[in-house]
């Protein structure tokens, strides 16, 4: 009687012999069944989504698409947060500036320095305020969807639609953006040409103000954190519920003023940077490549939309005349911004490096 062991050995021959791996005696080793598989296999996959066009990059945002789509949507209903956590933190800082600081300001400084801060903290309350609600309820500006004589760089892939200089896609929106910056989740909207100036006063502004309380509290902070400190010792200080409330408070207006200062001040002075080179996020790494692939053949890169600092700021604010820095940045404006963002002034020997 044969045992179970030889029964293995002959079902194990066989299954080998048919995938070709152990050939019978006397005959040649013949190409191997399951590289045959394989190769059918990967044709008959390849015919449902092969594209010569098809490269690595493709690839990799087809594998993505999924996250991307699912960090969009988040982005737009996290969005709604955003805004109001700026709301609800800025009026933190404002309630306890006014409960907590200027009552110690009335009672401890001269009446010039009184003065100043009740100017200076007003002015600076109030653009920062209009500014971030233009930021938010202005549209950055969409290019037509009818057919018209604006010239046109390149076709949207995604709207489908002949897309002008500076313009760009925001998977966010799911539209295209005039001189589009970048998609902002604490505006809940996108950043373009209608609502550039006031995204970056708003941030300039915020910026002031930090610095403004983190500096003006300083002095505050250090005494209420030393009030703190205080209070683990034993015995203990006797102060009041609404003493320990001031310090904490105090304590909290430092530590975030501190922090959103160093935080937005880098964001602020990254788009001046941006401003002062007439250029955009978004054309920042277009022209970073553009320059690399130019520097290659021996040519220089020249942005079409650079007119020289001082220009650049002025037709950023739409300063055209020397009152408009007064009112129209250092005093809250409306007025709308240089052009049109369908078409752009280039200098003529500009033209063949122009980003888009």
């Amino acid at each position: 009687m044969r045992s179970w062991r030889w029964f293995l050995s002959r079902v194990m021959r066989l299954f080998l012999r048919w995938f070709r791996l152990c050939p019978r005696r006397g005959r040649r080793k013949r190409p191997s069944r399951l590289r045959d598989l394989w190769h059918y296999w990967r044709v008959l996959l390849k015919s449902l989504y092969y594209n010569v066009l098809t490269n690595s990059d493709t690839a990799l945002d087809c594998v993505f698409e999924p996250i991307y789509w699912l960090v969009d949507n988040m982005t737009r209903w996290f969005g709604v947060v955003f805004v109001s956590l700026v709301i609800v933190l800025t009026s933190s800082v404002v309630i306890i500036v006014y409960l907590c600081v200027l009552p110690i300001i009335f009672s401890t400084y001269p009446v010039h320095w009184i003065l100043w801060h009740l100017c200076y903290g007003h002015w600076n309350l109030l653009m920062l305020v209009y500014h971030y609600y233009k930021a938010t309820t202005t549209y950055p500006g969409f290019p037509p969807q009818e057919k018209t004589d604006i010239p046109t760089v390149t076709l949207c892939k995604k709207c489908i639609v002949p897309k002008p200089a500076r313009t760009h896609h925001c998977s966010i929106c799911s539209r295209c953006i005039l001189k589009m910056d970048h998609h902002c989740p604490w505006l809940n909207n996108c950043v373009g040409h209608f609502n550039h100036r006031y995204f970056f006063s708003f941030c300039l502004f915020m910026t002031m103000a930090c610095i403004y309380c983190s500096i003006s509290a300083k002095d505050m902070f250090l005494d209420a954190y030393n009030a703190i400190e205080s209070s683990y010792q034993t015995p203990p200080p006797a102060f009041t519920r609404q003493e320990r409330m001031v310090h904490k408070s105090l304590v909290y207006l430092w530590v975030l003023t501190s922090s959103v200062a160093v935080a937005l001040g880098g964001l602020t002075l990254w788009h001046a940077m941006l401003i002062s080179r007439g250029e955009t996020s978004v054309e920042r790494h277009i022209n970073r490549k553009e320059r690399k692939r130019l520097r290659l053949k021996g040519k220089v890169f020249r942005n079409p939309y650079h007119r020289g600092k001082i220009n650049n700021w002025k037709i950023f604010f739409g300063v055209e005349k020397q009152s408009d820095w007064l009112t129209r940045v250092l005093l809250p404006s409306g007025h709308l911004p240089h052009g049109d963002g369908l078409t752009w002034d280039c200098p003529s020997h500009r033209n063949n490096t122009m980003a888009i």
